[in-house]
C-alpha cells in the first residue's frame, strides 16, 4: 500500500467538519489517498490510536482518515461528501481516541448529516451573498 496526503479531502473534511462536528480537533484529524488496496468493497476507513498507546507515547487522539483512490476517487462528489462524513461520524465527541461504530454510523444517518450539510452550506452561501 502506498499513503499520500490528501489535501483536497483534508480541505472538504474541515468544511464538513466546520458545519456538522464542531468536537473535531482539525489539527488531529489528517485525510490521505491508498494506493494499492486488495480489499473490495471499502471506500474509506477511519484509524485512530487507542487510548493506551496515547498514554504510552504522551499524545492526544489522532484520527487518520484513508481514502482508497481506486473506489473512492469513481465516486460522484455526493457520495464522495457521504463518504467523508460517514468517516467522520466515526470520530466520538469526547475526540478520545475510540470509534463510534456502525450501528451509529449507518446510511440512514450518513443520508439525514448529508441533508443537513447541504442546508447549512446553503445558508452560509446565502450569507456570504448578501
Amino acid at each position: 500500500m502506498k499513503y499520500e496526503f490528501a489535501a483536497d479531502l483534508q480541505e472538504k473534511a474541515e468544511e464538513i467538519s466546520n458545519l456538522l462536528f464542531p468536537h473535531v480537533n482539525l489539527d488531529n484529524v489528517k485525510c490521505f489517498r491508498s494506493y494499492g488496496t486488495s480489499t473490495r468493497n471499502t471506500l474509506a476507513r477511519c484509524h485512530g490510536i487507542s487510548k493506551i498507546m496515547q498514554k504510552a507515547i504522551g499524545i492526544k487522539a489522532i484520527y487518520a482518515l484513508e481514502f482508497l483512490s481506486e473506489r473512492f476517487d469513481k465516486l460522484d462528489e455526493e457520495e464522495k461528501i457521504k463518504t467523508i462524513i460517514h468517516e467522520l461520524m466515526h470520530i466520538p465527541k469526547n475526540f478520545g481516541g475510540g470509534f463510534k461504530h456502525h450501528d451509529y454510523v449507518t446510511t440512514k444517518t450518513v443520508n439525514k448529516f448529508f441533508k443537513e450539510y447541504q442546508k447549512r452550506k446553503d445558508e452560509k452561501t446565502n450569507t456570504f451573498l448578501l
